[in-house]
């Protein structure tokens, strides 16, 4: 028999939990400049508690070719990669109106 999911009351197969979080996030995503002038994209606002956290953190990771890290419900990783990753995002199963893109 399969385990059933606390929060919907569904398998955990079926379980809707991570969609219906994914549309509820307000998303930031902005760069910013580290030791030696070196850009970064941070991404924050996802929360680790429905989301994992660093699986999302994988897949952008692998589809830019970068380095980066999560911690405290904030990704960040090398490059600048704001537009692209906002596209990502949105491919994952973000809603593209709670993602904002700073310049």
């Amino acid at each position: 028999m399969s385990e059933i999911c606390t929060t919907c009351g569904l398998p955990q197969e079926l379980c809707v939990c991570e969609t219906i979080a994914k549309e509820s996030l307000t998303i930031k995503i902005y760069t910013i400049k580290k030791k030696f002038g070196k850009k970064y994209t941070v991404i924050e606002g996802i929360t680790d508690k429905d989301i994992n956290l660093k699986d999302v953190t994988k897949k952008l990771k692998n589809t830019f070719a970068c380095g980066g890290t999560a911690k405290d419900g904030v990704i960040e990783l090398q490059g600048a990669h704001t537009q692209r990753s906002k596209e990502v995002l949105v491919t994952m199963g973000f809603a593209p109106e709670s993602i904002e893109v700073k310049q």
